[in-house]
């Protein structure tokens, strides 16, 4: 059964195809995440925006390019909130609060893309696994390029940090949308920065350890 909610309805006359690609993937955003993946239909996505079928499919030859497009837009999103925070500031501190306050604010302003982005139901599909993974790596890449600048630790110890400290902002964020605690969004960006800092702080910065 399609979604019941109201379409997207397009503007009257022809749209020009940028637009009416954009508006077909914020309807197909929120089919795929009503209804996930497997069971969402392009049938469902055209008549959520409004549109026909051939229409869709000029645009889009599968349902799997689809979701793939809007993966790949949502993906860019996630890496540019982390980049943006982290480039904020040179105040370590602050940056390690900004980053966790980055996946949180995604998290409520785009709560749709989010869940598309880290509760796929498609993992075993390779080109969505493929990007799933890109957007980890290049995230844990943001803060590693950090932390090894900063304290002077070799690369790899620096992307097991960087990798804990984006998990835990991740991690703690969706659990947070879940409503798995009743804790206002700014004290929860608050406690879980205080924690990450507990430990990342710790480490030295380089001009103090050569100094």
């Amino acid at each position: 059964m399609g979604d019941t909610s109201a379409p997207v309805r397009a503007p009257r006359g022809r749209m020009p195809r940028t637009a009416r690609r954009a508006q077909l993937l914020d309807a197909a955003l929120e089919v795929f995440v009503a209804q996930g993946y497997h069971a969402a239909a392009m049938d469902d996505i055209a008549d959520r925006a409004g549109v026909s079928k051939p229409v869709l499919y000029q645009h889009f030859p599968g349902k799997l390019e689809l979701y793939v497009a809007l993966l790949d837009a949502s993906c860019a999103a996630v890496v540019d909130t982390v980049r943006a925070a982290l480039e904020a500031t040179e105040d370590n501190k602050e940056r390690v609060a900004a980053t966790v306050g980055a996946f949180y604010r995604y998290v409520a302003r785009d709560t749709a893309a989010f869940r598309l982005v880290f509760e796929s139901d498609l993992t075993s599909e390779p080109a969505v696994r493929r990007r799933l993974e890109q957007v980890a790596t290049e995230t844990a890449a943001l803060v590693t390029a950090v932390i090894r600048e900063d304290t002077g630790l070799p690369d790899p110890q620096s992307e097991l940090l960087a990798v804990g400290l984006v998990g835990m902002a991740q991690v703690s964020a969706r659990y947070w949308l879940a409503g798995g605690v009743d804790v206002p969004q700014d004290e929860a960006v608050g406690l879980v920065s205080a924690l990450a800092w507990r430990g990342i702080g710790g480490y030295p910065r380089t001009e103090d350890v050569v100094g």
